[in-house]
């Protein structure tokens, strides 16, 4: 019932890459307990989602982002309020989709259970299963077999159920071309502006209309809090600069790594290639055989000539105006056949007719580079910094507990913990809240929220030591603090008249716009439009128009041509855009068109499933516990 499993692997593949589950590690009994607990972030059908599963997931895509960022990424500004609400409400399709799913009477069978865990790359090694890999990565996991096998089960019965909905909505191969023709057709754009900038002489707000204005918004005259921080960091690099290296240490290191320091035997050769197709015919590679063994004789007469006989026939192109000359190559880097010829040979010897997969080569060993081995001072430098780099690692390791607790114990002042560990106390600059930006990369979000709490700004404590980096921690204080104050109406009169008079030009330049934009629908010439240079645009080209311009000029009626839409762009003012021509997608070959009925499929199947999920979520009882939703501190 599960055969699908071993044939179309590459379409689960796509199935669960379109509908964005992670269904991995979850227990099982999570999906099917019913229990209700305080820690509940949510429940489906009585089913719960607790905050436990939710931390794990948290978690794994917390490690997610890492794998994508760095490992320095400040993982604080993914973990919002708005970002647990979306990985909660993916749990929440998950558990409904699990749900269906065995309520379906779907089934995994023990043979496709074992091929899914025999083909998982992660539990393999040297390309065949590995009982010890498997074993390992599940304990890592804090996991039995038994226990990932019946997950893993769950989740491919899901993926079966999924598949099966994604595959009813399969479109006709009439639609498919239908849809890649409209994503294809191409109209050619001009835009004329009617900008607010022409209208700003003619608008002169009144001191009623500003101060209207500012008791409306009074919120946007405040300043924002900010503050001076000073700070002190503990850093493995930092700790290991100042350690100092023996030759000792550096022959060690060396002897360590000798097999990496080892440069395999390399060889210079060139060619003469005459190409021959894998398809080619018997006759094709007769007369191809017999002209490289003309060219061999030639070669064999005159050594002399390679050079000049490979830059006339060669058919290599990269190589021929160079007589054939493929430079330096270690094994491995060439076809087999060809590299064996070449290792076979002697320097200055030539090969006789050689056959791969391109065809006949002639090859000439014109040098060999013997193995060996960089010389220590060669790679001293980098040996000097590796020694330094894992002494700097060992200190960072002792001192982070001693560090962490001096800035919490001593909490009035960093000066004990900078003494204690020869660190330069620094100071930064204006650091505001709200702002993403911080003038210093070592001031990380979650240091910055540590430095405007309470503790840090009324009672001039030290923040904890917060890891901004790896094998990098921060402690800082808080040296200058400015609250947030409302500015003075007189302070920003001049900022809110300017922004009155630009609202004001914005209506005046939009209803100048729509004007002209009537007339040159009515056909009548419309005075004072400059129009830019005309642009290919399409669904698949927008040419930096956005989106919603893009879908409104590609929406346009174009039965009559020049066709226009007029779009307000705000306080710019407004843009007509004149369609002139229309250019339809050049014709397809088969193969083009079986893959447009693919992707096709794959967005039928996408919109089939999104439909079935919100019918699963019409009928669910779901509930959601924000408070333990909210993050622990």
């Amino acid at each position: 019932m599960f055969q699908f499993v071993k044939t179309r692997k590459l379409l689960i593949q796509i199935i669960l890459a379109l509908i964005i589950i992670p269904f991995a590690f979850f227990g099982l009994e999570s999906y099917t307990r019913s229990m209700r607990g305080a820690d509940d972030v949510a429940t489906v059908n009585g089913s719960s989602i607790t905050q436990r599963e939710f931390t794990e997931e948290l978690r794994r895509q917390q490690d997610r982002f890492r794998s994508i960022f760095g490992r320095g990424a400040d993982l604080a500004e993914f973990d919002t309020p708005e970002a647990r609400l979306a990985l909660l409400d993916s749990l929440i399709a998950q558990r409904l989709v699990g749900t269906a799913a065995l309520q379906s009477n779907l089934l995994v069978s023990d043979e496709a259970l074992r091929e899914v865990i025999a083909t998982t790359p992660a539990f393999q090694s040297d390309g065949r299963f590995s009982k010890s890999n498997y074993e390992t990565l599940l304990r890592a996991q804090g996991m039995t077999s038994a226990g990932y096998e019946a997950q893993l089960r769950y989740e491919l019965t899901a993926g079966q159920l999924v598949r099966v909905v994604a595959e009813s909505a399969i479109p006709g191969r009439t639609v498919a071309q239908r849809l890649a023709a409209l994503e294809e057709e191409a109209r050619e754009v001009s835009v004329a502006t009617v900008p607010s900038d022409a209208f700003l002489d003619k608008v002169t707000p009144q001191d009623k209309q500003a101060r209207s204005y500012y008791e409306a918004n009074l919120s946007a005259f405040r300043t924002a809090e900010r503050l001076r921080a000073e700070y002190v960091v503990l850093s493995a690099a930092d700790l290991g600069g100042s350690q100092p290296v023996t030759d000792a240490e550096v022959q060690a290191a060396y002897d360590a790594r000798a097999s990496q320091y080892k440069v395999a035997e390399q060889r210079r050769a060139s060619h003469i290639l005459l190409q021959v197709a894998p398809d080619a015919s018997a006759a094709d590679r007769k007369a191809a055989r017999a002209k490289i063994e003309g060219l061999l004789a030639e070669v064999r007469k005159s050594p002399g000539r390679f050079s000049e006989l490979a830059k006339r026939h060669s058919q290599d192109i990269g190589s021929a105006e160079n007589g054939g000359d493929l430079g330096l190559f270690g094994r491995g880097m060439m076809v087999k056949p060809f590299e064996d010829a070449v290792f076979a040979l002697k320097e200055g010897e030539t090969s006789g007719v050689i056959e791969t997969e391109y065809g006949y080569h002639i090859i000439r060993l014109t040098g060999v580079q013997g193995a060996k081995a960089r010389p220590l001072q060669e790679v001293r430098p980098e040996l000097v910094a590796e020694v330094r780099r894992q002494k700097g690692l060992r200190k960072f390791t002792e001192a982070a507990e001693t560090f962490s607790n001096m800035v919490y114990e001593q909490s009035d002042s960093l000066k004990p913990v900078a003494e204690q560990f020869r660190l330069q106390i620094r100071k930064s600059d204006w650091i505001v809240k709200s702002s993403a930006a911080t003038p210093d990369s070592l001031l990380n979000r979650k240091l910055i929220d540590a430095l405007f709490s309470s503790d840090a700004i009324g009672n001039k404590r030290n923040t904890d030591a917060v890891e901004v980096a790896p094998n990098t921690l921060v402690a800082a204080r808080v040296a200058e603090y400015q609250p947030s104050v409302q500015r003075p109406f007189d302070e920003v009169r001049g900022e809110i008249e300017r922004a009155l008079q630009r609202q004001e030009a914005a209506k005046l330049a939009h209803k100048e716009g729509a004007a002209k934009l009537e007339q040159l629908a009515k056909g009548v010439a419309a005075a004072g439009l400059t129009w830019g240079v005309a642009r290919q645009v399409s669904r698949r080209s927008p040419q930096g128009f956005a989106p919603d311009t893009l879908r409104r000029v590609l929406a346009a009626d174009v039965k009559k041509l020049p066709a226009y839409v007029g779009i307000e762009r705000g306080d710019e003012g407004y843009a007509i855009f004149r369609i002139s021509k229309i250019i339809e997608p050049a014709p397809k070959s088969d193969a083009q068109k079986q893959a447009e009925v693919a992707r096709a499929a794959r967005q039928a199947g996408l919109a089939q499933y999104e439909a079935f999920l919100a019918s699963l979520r019409a009928r669910a009882d779901v509930s959601v516990n924000r408070e333990n939703l909210v993050a622990k501190q």
